[in-house]
């Protein structure tokens, strides 16, 4: 999903002091990621498509040549919205499942099988599953990797991050998350960004209110964001979720001129931004998914499904409602 164009907005230097009081220079404490750099991460094998129940509803698009996207979600009808909170708060549970399985040694190929079965444990479908050409039923970004990392036969390894990203279908509703989880003991400086990118997502939760325009939601995650350091992805965002996968709005991470769809409770989207250790720019492997940063440095992210209220938003992927 494009973007619109940034409204520039200072970013903490190098050189500065580092955000959390140390006297130290930026490069020299949170900011010093050269330090830590990791191997790339390289593209493995990727095992074939897990089976479904005849008994699980999949989505229409599951089979078909195009991914659709519709109008802006808006769910007011209260059948409807028990439904869409069964779905989101049944992804927050295969999250949680999956994110328990995440240490040293597994493969994200096994955390997409731990998190297949716990999708059918529940009689729902993995949304991902058939979505385009895409095969799997979760998305697994590794350390570089900012989105639409194909889960695949490489080991996780001690010091790497891996994003799980989960979404749910059942009752004709999606419900998606995602979250960034630790391998093994992870350096400061990558453990600060993925605490950093936990939080933008909620300063952009929380400057959600109806009557206002979307973009204060990207102007919120990126100033926080560059408070700190931090590169802020503007290609890819939040988007509209409910009875389709992706429909409208798009909702961007970075204040940008234009996005000025006008926010009305029963609204539902989802936020989720990604922030980079480095450059915000990326690149794509073959596989026509994997997206990943330009420099190689860590990227990092965090999602909820929201649904705009009378005074804000309320969170609807908690594993508990």
């Amino acid at each position: 999903m494009h973007g619109g164009q940034a409204i520039p907005a200072r970013r903490l230097r190098s050189n500065d002091a580092c955000w959390c009081g140390s006297k130290k220079k930026l490069k020299r404490c949170h900011g010093d990621h050269e330090s830590f750099r990791r191997a790339p991460i390289r593209p493995g094998t990727v095992s074939p498509m897990l089976a479904v129940p005849d008994g699980i509803e999949a989505p229409y698009y599951v089979g078909a040549t195009k991914r659709p996207r519709t109008g802006v979600s808006i769910v007011t009808d209260p059948a409807e919205l028990v439904a869409l909170e069964r779905a989101s708060r049944l992804a927050a549970q295969v999250l949680q499942t999956t994110g328990a399985a995440v240490r040293p040694g597994v493969t994200t190929d096994e955390l997409d099988a731990v998190a297949h079965q716990a999708y059918l444990d529940r009689g729902t479908y993995p949304s991902t599953r058939g979505y385009g050409t895409y095969t799997k039923s979760i998305c697994t970004s590794v350390n570089e990797v900012v989105c639409h990392g194909i889960p695949d036969d490489r080991p996780l390894q001690a010091g790497d991050i891996v994003n799980v990203d989960v979404t749910a279908f059942v009752d004709g509703f999606h419900g998606d998350t995602s979250a960034t989880f630790l391998v093994g003991e992870v350096d400061e400086p990558t453990r600060a960004l993925v605490e950093t990118a936990r939080a933008a997502r909620d300063v952009g939760i929380s400057a959600v209110r109806p009557g206002k325009t979307i973009n204060v939601i990207g102007r919120a995650i990126q100033h926080y964001a560059h408070q700190r350091g931090y590169g802020v992805v503007s290609d890819y965002g939040g988007h509209g979720i409910g009875r389709e996968f992706h429909a409208a709005p798009h909702i961007f991470h970075v204040d940008t001129r234009g996005a000025d769809t006008v926010m009305v409770p029963g609204m539902v989207f989802t936020i989720e931004p990604m922030l980079n250790a480095g450059v915000s720019t990326h690149t794509m492997w073959d596989d026509g998914w994997t997206v990943v940063t330009e420099d190689g440095l860590p990227s990092a992210q965090f999602e909820h499904t929201v649904i705009v209220t009378e005074d804000g938003a309320r969170v609807l992927t908690l594993p508990e409602g």
